[in-house]
This record gives C-alpha cells, sequence and structure tokens, in this order.
C-alpha cells in the first residue's frame, strides 16, 4: 500500500509537470491565410485550426488610444503586411473580480472537488495576458473573403461590469455563427478608470471627460463599416450584440447619437444601462456623486486639485489599478456618463421618451441571474446592499428603497416573508432588478415603437445534482457561440438547444427575424400579449414571465427614471462637432 502511494504520489507530480508544459508552451502559428487589404494596409490572416474555410484576422489596430482622450484614427504601416494571426494587447484593468466570478462559476456548478481544484490551478498556472493601455484591437472571423455577395455581420462587445473583460477571449472565439453565415467581430475597449474616469482638469482640455470606453466601442463601429467589406460582410446590415456590460453597451449606444447609422439591429443578453444616473458635473439623486467629484476622489493620492491633465497622465498605470482594487466604493462611477454631449441624457429616461433609434432588437435574460451576485450584495437590489438582520429589519430597509406596499408584495411574490426563505427568494429578485426588468422595460419601448422586438428567457440549468447556480449569469454565451468548456460540456440535448439559438441569433442578423425553417416558431413581442421565448431543452412560448414581480420593480424604475429627470436641470445640447473625436474614413 505505501509503495502504491508513492508512485501514485509521482504520477501527481508527473501530470502537473506535463500540465505546466502544455500550458505555457506556446501556440502552433496557424497558417497563413492570402494577404488581405483594408484602409489601413496589408494583412495577414491566418487558416483556422478546426475549419479550413474559416481565416481569422486577429489584433488589427482599430484606432489609437491616449490615455483618458477620446481615440484616433488607427496606424497605418504602408507596403509591408502586417501579420494579423495573434491578439493584440488587452486593455489594462483589475483582474481580481473576474477570477472571483469564474471561481463562483466553478464552486457553484456541482463539480468534483478534484475537477474544481484541477480548474483553479489551471488558472492559476496560466500566464498574465498582454496589457497595453494603447489596446484597440480588433478581431475578425470569415468564411466569405473574395465573395462578391456580403454576409451579415455581429459585432461581440464583451461584459464584464465595464471593468474587465476582452474581445479575444476564448468563449467568443468560436466558429459557430460563422458557420451559419454571418461574419463575426469582437474588438476591446477601455475599462474601469482608463475607460470611464471623469476629472475637471481633463473636461476644461477637451469639453468633457469619461465615456473614453463608450468612444471606443463607436470607433470600432466605424472601423467595421469602413472595412468589413474586405472580410466579406455587408456594412449596410450590421448587429451589435453583447452579454452583461456588453448588453449594456449595447443600450448605451443606442442612447448616443455618435453611434446612429453605425448599426441596424440590436441583441441583448442579460444587460440594459437604464438605473445608470450617472452625471459628469451634478449629483442627480441622494447620495449620489457627480462623476467629475469621484475622478478628483479617485485621482486624490497622486495629485492636488490643480493637478492639468498632463499630469494626469503621467501617473503610472500600476499606480491606478492598485487604486481601483483599493476603492471598491469609487470604481461603480466608472461608467458611461451623462456629459450633454456623447450621452444627452440617462440610457433609461432615452429608452422611456423612445429617443432611440428605432431598429429591431432581440433581448432576454437567464432565469438565475442573482445566483453569482447574492453573496456579494446580500441584497435583493442593487440599490441598497447588505439587507441582512432579522426578518422586520429587512423588511424595513426593502421598504425604505421600494416602499411600504410593494415591499410587502415583493417579499410575498419571493418567497421572502420568512426568514428561512429570505435569501432564495432575494436572489431571484436580485436577478430580475440586475437584469430581468431593464430586458423588458427596453423590449416594450422597441416594441411599443413599432419596431420588430423578440424577448427570450434562458432557463437551462448546469445539470449537475449538488448545482446550486441554475441558469446563471452568462450561461446563455457558450449556447451562442459554440464554445462549451470541456469543464461543463454539453449534453446531446444542450448540443441542439445550441444549434437552434444560433439559429436563432444569425437569422435575426440576417432578417431582423429570428424565425426559420424547422425551428420552434418565435412569436415577435407584443406588450399586451408579454409573449417570451423560453430557451431550454424544450422550447416554450411564453406568456407573462415573471409579469407581477417584474410590474413592481418596473414601477420604482420609472420612479427613479423621473426623480433623476427632476433633479437635473436641461443638459446642453448634443454638439455634433464631437464626431471629429472618433476616426473617420477618407471620404467623410
Amino acid at each position: 500500500m505505501k509503495r502504491l502511494s508513492i508512485i501514485l504520489f509521482f504520477l501527481l507530480i508527473a501530470a502537473g509537470v506535463w500540465g505546466w508544459f502544455k500550458l505555457t508552451a506556446p501556440a502552433k502559428p496557424l497558417e497563413l491565410a492570402e494577404p488581405l487589404r483594408i484602409n489601413q494596409g496589408l494583412v495577414l490572416g491566418g487558416i483556422d485550426a478546426s475549419n479550413s474555410d474559416i481565416h481569422v484576422y486577429n489584433g488589427i489596430p482599430y484606432a489609437s488610444a491616449r490615455r483618458w482622450a477620446a481615440p484616433v484614427a488607427p496606424p497605418q504601416w504602408g507596403a509591408m503586411p502586417r501579420d494579423v494571426r495573434s491578439y493584440g494587447a488587452e486593455c489594462i484593468q483589475a483582474r481580481k473580480g473576474m477570477d472571483g466570478f469564474v471561481s463562483g462559476i466553478l464552486d457553484g456548478a456541482g463539480l468534483p472537488w478534484w475537477k474544481r481544484f484541477a480548474a483553479k490551478k489551471y488558472m492559476a498556472t496560466l500566464p498574465a495576458p498582454a496589457e497595453a493601455e494603447d489596446c484597440l484591437f480588433i478581431n475578425v472571423r470569415t468564411s466569405n473573403v473574395g465573395s462578391e455577395t456580403p454576409l451579415p455581420v455581429m459585432v461581440w462587445i464583451h461584459g464584464g461590469s465595464h471593468q474587465a473583460g476582452s474581445g479575444s477571449s476564448e468563449f467568443y472565439q468560436a466558429n459557430a455563427l460563422v458557420e451559419n453565415g454571418v461574419v463575426l467581430v469582437t474588438f476591446n475597449y477601455r475599462l474601469g478608470p482608463f475607460g470611464y474616469l471623469a476629472h475637471p482638469a481633463l473636461t476644461e482640455e477637451a469639453g468633457t471627460s469619461g465615456n473614453y470606453g463608450l468612444l471606443d466601442q463607436v470607433a470600432a463601429l466605424r472601423w467595421v463599416r469602413d472595412n468589413i467589406r474586405s472580410f466579406g460582410g455587408d456594412p449596410d446590415n450590421v448587429t451589435i450584440f453583447g452579454e452583461s456590460a456588453g448588453a449594456q453597451s449595447v443600450s448605451e449606444l443606442m442612447a448616443t447619437p455618435i453611434a446612429d447609422g453605425l448599426y441596424h439591429k440590436a441583441i441583448l443578453e442579460s444587460g440594459s444601462s437604464s438605473y445608470n444616473a450617472h452625471y459628469l458635473d451634478k449629483a442627480p439623486l441622494p447620495g449620489s456623486r457627480s462623476s467629475e467629484a469621484v475622478g478628483e476622489e479617485f485621482l486624490s493620492t497622486f495629485v492636488d486639485k490643480t493637478a492639468t491633465a498632463a499630469e494626469l497622465r503621467s501617473i503610472p498605470a500600476a499606480s491606478i489599478v492598485t487604486r481601483a482594487e483599493q476603492r471598491k466604493d469609487l470604481v461603480g462611477y466608472f461608467l458611461p456618463t451623462v456629459d450633454g454631449k456623447v450621452l444627452p441624457d440617462t440610457i433609461g429616461s432615452t429608452i422611456r421618451s423612445g429617443d432611440i433609434p428605432k431598429v429591431p432588437v432581440l433581448a432576454g435574460y437567464n432565469a438565475d441571474e442573482g445566483s453569482l451576485f447574492y453573496d456579494g450584495f446580500q441584497s435583493p437590489t442593487v440599490l441598497a446592499r447588505n439587507i441582512t438582520g432579522s426578518l422586520e429589519e429587512r423588511e424595513q430597509r426593502l421598504a425604505e428603497v421600494f416602499g411600504e406596499n410593494p415591499a410587502k408584495a415583493l417579499e410575498a411574490l419571493y418567497g421572502m416573508d420568512e426568514l428561512a426563505s429570505w435569501d432564495e427568494g432575494a436572489a431571484d429578485m436580485l436577478g430580475d432588478d440586475m437584469f430581468g426588468v431593464h430586458m423588458r422595460f427596453l423590449g416594450k419601448a422597441n416594441a411599443t415603437s413599432g419596431h420588430p422586438t423578440w424577448m427570450y428567457f434562458f432557463t437551462r440549468a448546469t445539470p449537475t445534482r449538488s448545482q446550486t447556480i441554475g441558469a446563471y449569469h452568462g450561461s446563455e454565451i457558450p449556447f451562442v457561440f459554440g464554445s462549451a468548456s470541456s469543464l461543463l460540456p454539453m449534453s446531446d440535448k444542450d448540443e441542439k438547444l445550441a444549434e437552434t439559438m444560433q439559429a436563432y441569433w444569425t437569422n435575426f442578423a440576417r432578417t431582423s427575424d429570428p424565425n426559420g425553417p424547422g425551428l420552434p416558431e418565435w412569436p415577435a413581442y407584443d406588450a399586451n400579449e408579454d409573449e417570451w421565448q423560453v430557451l431550454d431543452h424544450e422550447i416554450l412560448t411564453v406568456a407573462g414571465v415573471r409579469a407581477r414581480k417584474l410590474d413592481i420593480l418596473e414601477e420604482h424604475l420609472i420612479d427613479r427614471i423621473d426623480a433623476v429627470g427632476r433633479a437635473t436641470s436641461a443638459q446642453a445640447p448634443y454638439e455634433a462637432t464631437l464626431m471629429t473625436t472618433v476616426p473617420k474614413s477618407d471620404d467623410e
């Protein structure tokens, strides 16, 4: 027995060494594709290793970034071709939050202990990705180079709370959507304090500040418009889509006039920024602060209030990342801000007023969105953290947010009227409060305006018996992209669901309608009928998904939007001159 234990011990060490070698060994370069000309020069892409009909073009700079300044035109490289088989550097970011999110999935998915252990060791062994402040790189995946018939374009905006992530994540680099007849685009945009910090010195320099990440996204769409024909894509048929902060970004693009005409359809997976009430130089709600005031405090350990924009840019990037990790109370302000220029008004108010572009929309969320967030919030609403204590204390806190009668109704509807069931019900409510109410709010507004709208509710839960996260936040992504992890493999039923969802998504990108031959019929959304497509192993059309719960949450959302409107004076009119802050094509 002792000898067997020794043998097993050395086998485990050998397996660990082999695994480390495999993880750290450089990937084999892709075979070169034919040179392709874009506005910046010739690019040399690669032939996908698993499907030789698909060519990939990674790490193309779509704009140039200088800290806390709007993006400008990307570099040119003249006659020499540029090898674009490798991804560009990711945008500088604090990574602890994303690591915790992934660990939450591993811990809640019901995996055996040894799989969780191996997965976490795998994550710890991965080399840190290359980072840069000038990180505006775009990736294109296509099977249509050289064709005279352009294909629809789907431009993916990654999630990560506007603080983390990249377009080169392996979950987005899969072939299923391309094999369904679209050109797929992913890209980086600036994040956290590098993407959304506002400051009076920066406003004095440029007339506004913050919103750099949003301006990056507009620049990426301009690059797509000007270059995507070279990759076999149709610049007149562009669908923007994203998940979480990526879906919020879609709503933010819909709210900024400078993105008008750069896209033609929108898909939002679990995210819309209708709660966001940040203003550049105003504090619209009790307890809130202006974005400039937050930026001043965030940088106060490095410079004083008289600092110039140049002095702000001299602060070491690593120090800014460390500060972001230390002051999480301020990081929540690093989001798009109403400045009267990039964003004339809050996203919620813009949606409610009907001022968003009238484009077809496909939107929805997952059944258990709150499962990965509840431990961090300890609350059924993002508007008040740490609602804990006795049942009476929790009820009082909830009533302070929603009002006494709505709070009582929510407690009954979510099963929070007993302390023993509070946490389970509160996690469900948190998911609806963070995502569900906002998806329906936008969908209703778009449908009421007379434009095609399609709503979904993803309910496929992680299949292991001991799982605790259900249909968690982001769990639909592998089904949309066909990028399931080996840790959470797909069953035959899962594969069928994934194929159906990929067909729905690409049909919508092609025709503004997800329906097609052989697919379960998906009725267009009507606010009076309130029909959703429930996406699971059995696909059903269901009316009134969580309707009474979302009704109460929506009443409070509208009250909040109205309160912000009452508390702020009219913003400066949109200035068309801001269009000069993002790259333009030579013919503009």
